[in-house]
C-alpha cells in the first residue's frame, strides 16, 4: 500500500487514492484504540497519552508524558511543550496549533512513569519501552514518515541504536532504520526546564543548527505546504 498523507483540512493529498487514505486512517484509529486500552505496565500512571491521527511525513518521538499531559490529553502540553513549540515557531513561523496539525507526535512510552527517587520524572524501564514499542512500530508501518525527530537522550538512543552524547548528534542529520523503516533522523535535545544543555554552549549553537536542518528538510516543507 502506498504511503498516505492527510492534510489538516481533510484534503486528500495529490497522488494518494481516497480508498488508501481511508484504509490507513482506519488502521491508525484502531491502533489508537488498542493503545488507549493498554494496561500492561503496573508502575506506569495513566491515562495513555498520544497525539491525534495526523498523517504526516514528519514523526516526532519524545520520551514519555509528564504528570500534566494526561489531564490535557496530548503530548508536550506543559512547560517543556511551550519551549518545544517556541523552537519550531522560531524557524517555521508556525504556532503550536499548526505544528500539532502537521506533525505526528509520539513517545517511547505513552503513560507517565512517575517520579524518580532523586527527583524529576522517572525514565521508562526496558520492559516498559518494549511494551510500547509495538505501538511505535505500528505507527511507523502505517505512516511511513520520511523524517524522524527524536527529542531527548532516551528517544535518540532508541532511534540511533545506542546511547549518544547530545553534542555528538544534535545539529546533524542521520540516516537510520528504526522498526524496519529507513528514514532521515534529526535529533533534538529535550526542552525540559530541568535541563540547561540547550541554554548553554555548545548546546545553544547545536540546537540552532538542528532547527535549521528541520526547517530545510523536504518532509517538513511538504508537511507545512
Amino acid at each position: 500500500m502506498a504511503a498516505t498523507r492527510e492534510r489538516p483540512s481533510s484534503l486528500v493529498p495529490r497522488g494518494d487514492a481516497p480508498r488508501a487514505v481511508s484504509d490507513d486512517r482506519a488502521r491508525l484509529l484502531a491502533l489508537h484504540e488498542s493503545l488507549d486500552a493498554c494496561r500492561v505496565c503496573p508502575n506506569m500512571i495513566g491515562p495513555v497519552v498520544h497525539g491525534g491521527p495526523v498523517f504526516s511525513p514528519v514523526y516526532l518521538l519524545g520520551q514519555a508524558p509528564g504528570p500534566r499531559e494526561g489531564s490535557f490529553g496530548r503530548p508536550f502540553a506543559w512547560t517543556a511543550g511551550r519551549t518545544l513549540f517556541r523552537w519550531f515557531e522560531s524557524v517555521l513561523g508556525k504556532d503550536e496549533s499548526a505544528v500539532r496539525e502537521r506533525v505526528y507526535f509520539a513517545a517511547v512510552a505513552r503513560c507517565f512513569p512517575g517520579k524518580a527517587k532523586g527527583g524529576g520524572d522517572r525514565k521508562p524501564d526496558p520492559d516498559e519501552i518494549r511494551a510500547c514499542s509495538k505501538f511505535v512500530a505500528g505507527e511507523l508501518e502505517i505512516l511511513r514518515p520520511r523524517l524522524l525527530l527524536p527529542v531527548g537522550g532516551l528517544a535518540i538512543s532508541q532511534v540511533l541504536g545506542k546511547e549518544q552524547k547530545l553534542a555528538a548528534v544534535v545539529g546533524q542529520t542521520f540516516r537510520a532504520t528504526f522498526h524496519g523503516l529507513a528514514c532521515d533522523v534529526i535529533p533534538l535535545p529535550h526542552p525540559s526546564g530541568a535541563s540547561t544543555w540547550h541554554q548553554t554552549e555548545p548546546g545553544k549553537t547545536l540546537l540552532a543548527a538542528a532547527l535549521r536542518l528541520v526547517a530545510s528538510h523536504e518532509a517538513v516543507k511538504e508537511a507545512f505546504r
